[in-house]
């Protein structure tokens, strides 16, 4: 696997929010979010195997709470499905970031994965694969980032026909973050957290209003944090 970096910091979005966490990120990603605050992952990466990734995991311990993100960490599927199964077998809570762009069926079943459904103003709408859907479980989380009210009206219509407070998946709803964030305020978001809140209650929906946790925390342009 070409990986990016593996750092512990604190789980700053998901149902998983404020806990302690190793995030593995691998490299290479097939989109281009305009807003996307990852662009360094697109290429490059060190080649690493999996007993190295474990050992690098390990050696961040006793924390037993894993991301597996990137870039698009399903683009290296044929290697990283066994390690994320290695890593369940080694009793840690494993996440998995990932668009929803590629298949999804063949990841462990003990796997969270946080499937992000690209809205129109990512530039990338449209690439989510509607079959994996089929591949949620109760145990999963389907996220939109938001950028403004046209990105909200897509995300509620699509939890509306899709019927995913059903399914039994999450729903998590987050304002996207300026490309040009910089320090520790709501400022930085494109949309700001207030009026996204506002929307969700008055349309009485069921989902999570998702914020980035870390950019409150550390300066908003910090890696690996």
């Amino acid at each position: 696997m070409r990986i990016i970096e593996i750092y512990k910091s604190i789980q700053g979005e998901s149902s998983f929010a404020g806990l302690p966490c190793i995030f593995v990120r691998l490299a290479g990603c097939n989109l281009r979010c305009v807003w996307c605050d990852s662009e360094y992952t697109f290429t490059g990466g060190t080649r690493m195997t999996q007993e190295q990734v474990m050992a690098a995991v390990r050696a961040l311990g006793p924390t037993t709470l894993v991301e597996i993100t990137g870039g698009e960490p399903m683009l290296q599927a044929q290697e990283l499905v066994p390690m994320m199964q290695a890593l369940v077998d080694d009793s840690y809570t494993v996440l998995l970031e990932t668009s929803g762009e590629r298949r999804l069926e063949n990841v462990p079943p003990a796997v969270h994965k946080i499937v992000d459904v690209k809205c129109p103003g990512s530039g990338e709408g449209g690439s989510f694969l509607p079959e994996n859907l089929e591949a949620l479980t109760a145990r999963d989380e389907v996220k939109f980032v938001i950028a403004d009210r046209a990105d909200y009206e897509f995300a509620r219509e699509f939890t509306r026909v899709h019927k995913l407070d059903s399914r039994g998946a999450g729903v998590v709803y987050s304002p996207a973050f300026r490309k040009d964030a910089a320090g520790r305020t709501a400022e930085n978001a494109l949309l700001d957290p207030r009026e996204l809140a506002e929307w969700i209650l008055a349309d009485g929906l069921p989902v999570r209003l998702g914020l980035q946790m870390h950019k409150f925390i550390w300066n908003a342009q910090e890696k690996s944090v």
